[in-house]
């Protein structure tokens, strides 16, 4: 096979792979979806999961079960104990979830990468003028998580959540092929904007999941609601809740995105790169001179 002729087939899959999973009916699609993972039948599980595999590799070595009565039970799978390690630096804050490492750098002119040559502004993303004024030349990093992956997601340090906005919007893939051809993505879509205050330092850490086709559920610990394309408000969602490093915030009801935003001041972890795999637990930011004194618990 010719060069020129690898490059055409490696073309033709990406245009394949845009096509069907964005030129379809992305809300009904994800609806359907949403609706079919519910369904408590262990024989119907079970024949999901294996068409599944035909087109990604599972691995259920990690799981804590490995029989499911639904779906959704499946992509929200808990993990054996003591299966991911939290790194206890009390200077580090770590992955909230395992990931695929996507853009990442600095906030510059309170615009960041979505993917090379295709830049979207904080303001679309998170709304709010004072929250964006926080991040300016901060620290951001996005993390995608593939459908075969761990879906829970958690505490990157000691913190208290203030706030979770919710901002309903459609479910784009959002897949390295998407990213590449649909300009401001992330701020189209179904997103939840959690707000962490580091107990020990003071600094601002924000993370925002982003919903995505057939994964337009994001459920919180912290609010008793499920965010999902039928909820519609309120916006600001009330919230108080107290968390450990790597205790559980919550889940995707399937894969998608997740963007952490850090203030001047924190760093980006050593050996972080685009496209490196990164554990629920390993070190994602550095925190510069914090103080580390917290004895506080819980809720």
């Amino acid at each position: 096979m010719t060069v020129r002729s690898a490059i055409s087939r490696v073309t033709q899959q990406e245009q394949l792979n845009f096509l069907l999973t964005n030129r379809l009916p992305r809300r009904a699609l994800t609806l359907f979806v949403g609706w079919l993972s519910r369904l408590e039948q262990p024989w119907l599980a079970r024949a999901c999961i294996a068409v599944w595999g035909l087109f990604t590799e599972l691995d259920l070595t990690e799981s804590r079960s490995t029989r499911f009565r639904s779906l959704q039970e499946f992509f929200t799978r808990e993990l054996k104990e003591g299966a991911r390690r939290i790194d206890p630096d009390p200077g580090i804050v770590v992955s909230p979830c395992d990931g695929i490492v996507g853009e990442l750098g600095r906030v510059r002119a309170g615009s960041v990468l979505q993917a090379k040559g295709f830049p979207y502004t904080l303001m679309d993303l998170l709304e709010d003028e004072e929250l964006v004024g926080t991040y300016l030349d901060g620290t951001f990093v996005t993390l995608r998580l593939a459908s075969n992956m761990y879906h829970r997601f958690h505490a990157p340090h000691d913190c208290r959540v203030e706030r979770v906005t919710y901002v309903s919007g459609d479910t784009w893939n959002v897949n390295p092929i998407a990213l590449r051809r649909i300009e401001n993505l992330y701020c189209r879509n179904e997103r939840a904007i959690i707000r962490c205050r580091l107990r020990a330092s003071g600094h601002l850490i924000t993370l925002v999941p982003v919903a995505a086709i057939l994964v337009a559920s994001i459920r919180l610990h912290c609010a008793d609601v499920l965010l999902h394309l039928r909820y519609r408000g309120p916006n600001t969602i009330p919230c108080d809740a107290t968390l450990r490093k790597g205790e559980e915030m919550g889940w995707f009801q399937h894969g998608s995105t997740l963007i952490a935003f850090a203030p001047p001041g924190v760093t980006l972890a050593k050996g972080l790169r685009n496209g490196s795999l990164i554990r629920m637990g390993q070190p994602l930011l550095s925190l510069a001179g914090a103080s580390t004194a917290w004895t506080g618990a819980p809720h």
